[in-house]
This record gives C-alpha cells, sequence and structure tokens, in this order.
C-alpha cells in the first residue's frame, strides 16, 4: 500500500482551502473589516503590507546577527501583516509580482 500517495492527496485538498492557507479569514473581525468603506480599507491594506516588508527586512537583518527568536518574531509578524491584508483587500489571492 503506498500512505504517500494517500497523504499527498488529503494534504493537497486541505491546503487548498482559504480559510488553511489564510487563518485570518476564520477570524469574525474579518467581515467587519470587509464592510469598511474602500478608501479606508485601501488605506489600511497599504499599511499592512508597509508593515509586512517592514518585517520581513527586521527578520532577515536579525537572522544576520544570529538573533533566531527575534527574527522568527518579525517573520511571524509579516506573514499575519500580509495574511491581514489580503483578507481585506478588493482582490482575492496573493499578487503576483509583488513580493518582496
Amino acid at each position: 500500500m503506498h500512505f504517500g500517495t494517500i497523504v499527498t492527496h488529503r494534504a493537497t485538498e486541505r491546503s487548498n482551502r482559504a480559510e488553511i492557507r489564510n487563518p485570518i479569514l476564520a477570524l469574525p473581525a474579518i467581515a467587519r473589516l470587509r464592510e469598511l468603506d474602500p478608501e479606508v480599507r485601501v488605506a489600511l491594506q497599504e499599511l499592512l503590507l508597509d508593515l509586512q516588508q517592514d518585517a520581513r527586512a527586521r527578520a532577515e537583518t536579525s537572522w544576520r546577527r544570529r538573533k533566531p527568536p527575534v527574527a522568527a518574531y518579525w517573520a511571524a509578524c509579516g506573514v499575519y501583516a500580509g495574511h491581514i491584508a489580503r483578507a481585506i483587500g478588493a482582490g482575492v489571492g496573493r499578487r503576483r509580482g509583488k513580493r518582496a
């Protein structure tokens, strides 16, 4: 019996669900943020994307300075900022070509 095929199939189904790829989507407050005025949402999304870039840069700097716990903190901040930005944005999914 080939367990690898079964596990791979299940993992693929699970990873294609939006709330698994972006756990922020499961939070009740996201619905309220999506109800905000579009201009406010765009401004908030831009703020979050700036935060994401800054957090990624800080994570990289911390990693180079041999501070893995601090790097992990900033990396997590960047991931969550990106998740929230995509959750409240007008588009669906990742914007190709915009990664830093």
